[in-house]
């Protein structure tokens, strides 16, 4: 029987993307809260957060160093993976995380959010990001980003997002 491994997550980045690389083969990660909203039986509403290890490898890796940042809303795509490992005391550790496939940043006025657009790795990307200062964004990961060059990435509105 075949199963299906998809997750799907809005939420917001807990802190700028940790890069680190493996034999030229970049990888990024950074934690996503997601919050839910419910009424306990009270009725006063409460709010839920969950915190989630998200991962990027190669091109959406590259992707993420560049225009991620702190506090963003990003709807992410992806897969569980866990693993394990030995700590440096000899203890098995084990995580699970979400291999991020794709992903969308849903954040209005990005510039003027916490970062500036000085704090990017990349100086051609403060030109494509004057254009969208006012306006929702996204960049569209859905493509295989290993054999796209930065330049190549695809910019388009969200007003028709139905949330």
């Amino acid at each position: 029987m075949i199963g299906v491994n998809k997750v799907i997550l809005i939420g917001n980045l807990g802190k700028d993307p940790e890069i680190v690389m493996f034999d030229n083969v970049k990888k990024a990660s950074f934690p996503l809260a997601t919050t839910e909203q419910y009424k306990n039986h009270d009725g006063i509403k409460v709010d839920e957060t969950e915190w989630h290890n998200i991962v990027c490898w190669r091109g959406l890796a590259d992707v993420a160093d560049k225009f991620l940042r702190k506090s963003m809303q990003v709807y992410i795509e992806g897969k569980l993976k866990s693993r394990q490992w030995e700590d440096k005391d000899g203890n098995k550790r084990r995580t699970v995380e979400v291999v991020a496939e794709n992903f969308k940043i849903l954040t209005r006025n990005y510039t003027s959010q916490n970062t500036t657009t000085n704090s990017f790795h990349s100086p051609s990307s403060t030109s494509v990001l004057d254009e969208f200062s006012t306006d929702e964004f996204s960049i569209d990961t859905d493509s295989n980003l290993a054999d796209i060059a930065s330049d190549d990435l695809k910019f388009r509105t969200n007003k028709d997002l139905p949330f």
